[in-house]
């Protein structure tokens, strides 16, 4: 893919604020995991709810970081001691996400063109891995949405309003 400087800033400045807002979203979800269900799996070879979580904060971190390096760095990235639940993820999902969307926005045309070689398998412009990790987001956000009432929780307004936020608006007696 021959893409130029200029087309790269473009797609930055267009997919930058789409990438924000998908993670807000998948920060909701992660914090609509139950603190005391994050073990829960629908069944046993599914990841945990945590470990899910994880992998969904753990793949966007090296997506965006591997953009700003000009290399993805495939060593282990597992969930530190102190990540416990999933307050402490979305936590750590949302310092990592602000400190990565910072450098990946003060990236220069001809840093976002260079092409990033994925394990071999695809080799694209830095910049056109945002849209791969907002697809990998979206995907596993909504597996993970799909745990919530199993284990007790409720689902947060994802593209629209859920039953479950327009019950709370029912019981908070507003309509808006």
């Amino acid at each position: 893919m021959n893409m130029q400087p200029e087309q790269a800033k473009f797609l930055l400045q267009m997919w930058l604020p789409s990438l924000k807002n998908e993670h807000r979203v998948t920060k909701s979800v992660i914090e609509a995991i139950p603190l005391d269900k994050g073990d829960y799996r629908p069944d046993p070879p599914s990841k945990s709810a945590l470990e899910l979580a994880w992998h969904i904060t753990a793949a966007q971190h090296r997506f965006l970081s591997g953009i700003v390096a000009g290399e993805f760095d495939f060593s282990p990235n597992n969930r530190p001691a102190s990540v416990r639940d999933s307050a402490d993820i979305a936590r750590w999902f949302a310092e990592s996400f602000a400190k990565n969307c910072e450098q990946v926005a003060a990236l220069s045309g001809e840093a976002l063109v260079k092409t990033i070689d994925f394990r071999g398998i695809v080799q694209l412009p830095a910049v056109m891995f945002l849209q791969v990790d907002m697809n990998h987001e979206i995907h596993h956000r909504g597996q993970l949405s799909t745990y919530l009432r199993p284990m007790g929780g409720k689902v947060p307004s994802i593209y629209g309003e859920s039953y479950d936020s327009a019950e709370a608006k029912k019981a908070a007696g507003t309509t808006a």
